[in-house]
């Protein structure tokens, strides 16, 4: 009897566990009622798992902020937007985006992955400016339901990935006059710090990452066009804090999109840290199989040594 009393606690705390852990990741609509910037169409949104497991999500229509909690034991207060990459054409939701959470959470960080509307002619009004409407929309929804989260308002960071870097870093350049007309105006876009990872961030011909800039703005943009989604050109010295991290043997994006990005920060004043591996390729997540070294624990002492890691 008292060995089937164990089990039956036992089995009941995993239960319990279990549900934890579920309660701790959740999936929230981005807006309530319409969504800003979209039209009817006929585009439906579509998931695919590669044979490596990896999923990518492209054509997406409702756009969502999945939540990732940490243990309220590790909880520090702070939060971070997750723009997976996938050259605005689809997006890497595992291994840049679920994954990175997952890491974040055990740094005691609230992550909230983004998949944000991908620009689609069809389905919008002006493509141009969905993914931002999306990325500013998601600072704002998590700033409001701050105490909901159990994180503070003035810690809410933005990170992306190649295509998503180039959002993250529109998003930190561009939030002075929010895109679109939203209906709130007093909830900041602003990201509080930058983490951009082997980023899109110039759109003119030598740095160009073709797919992102042509999905984005067309095949026959504007100089003006090129000019205000070149992200280096957009710093100024309220150009949040970054960390960016980059392989020198990138043949997608080259390395000197973060490397100019860098200069600028430089150039203003704005506190940054970089990272350069000589091998890596693209695409890499978590992480890097040419180095021993562990960005994301870089990224910890960072955030750490910034005090976004105190609670």
């Amino acid at each position: 009897m008292l060995l089937f009393m164990k089990k039956l606690v036992s089995v009941a705390l995993l239960c319990f566990v279990a549900q934890s852990v579920v309660a701790q990741i959740q999936t929230l609509p981005l807006y309530t009622g319409t969504i800003p910037n979209s039209k009817p169409s006929s585009v439906q949104e579509s998931s695919v798992t590669l044979p490596n497991g990896g999923v990518r999500i492209s054509n997406v229509v409702q756009p969502t902020l999945t939540v990732f909690l940490p243990p309220s034991d590790k909880a520090n207060g702070t939060a971070v937007v997750i723009c997976p990459g996938g050259g605005y054409a689809r997006l890497s939701i595992d291994h840049e985006g679920y994954d990175v959470a997952k890491r974040l959470n055990e740094m005691g960080v609230a992550a909230f992955v983004l998949k944000y509307r991908l620009p689609n002619d069809q389905s919008q009004p002006d493509k141009s400016i969905a993914p931002l409407l999306d990325a500013q929309q998601a600072l704002r929804l998590v700033r409001q339901q701050a105490n909901k989260f159990n994180i503070s308002p003035s810690r809410v960071g933005l990170m992306g990935f190649s295509a998503g870097g180039h959002l993250a870093s529109t998003a930190g350049t561009q939030f002075a006059q929010p895109a679109g007309q939203p209906t709130d105006k007093t909830t900041s876009v602003r990201p509080d710090f930058l983490v951009l990872m082997y980023p899109v961030i110039s759109f003119t011909d030598s740095l160009k990452h073709a797919g992102s800039r042509t999905n984005l703005i067309g095949e026959q943009p504007t100089a003006a066009q090129i000019r205000l989604y070149s992200n280096e050109t957009q710093v100024t010295a309220q150009t949040p804090p970054t960390f960016l991290v980059h392989a020198q043997d990138d043949a997608t994006v080259p390395v000197m999109n973060s490397i100019v990005f860098y200069e600028a920060l430089l150039r203003h004043k704005v506190p940054t840290e970089m990272h350069l591996y000589p091998r890596g390729g693209h695409g890499f997540g978590l992480k890097n199989n040419t180095t021993q070294e562990d960005w994301s624990a870089s990224l910890q002492n960072w955030l750490g040594s910034n005090g976004w890691l105190k609670k």
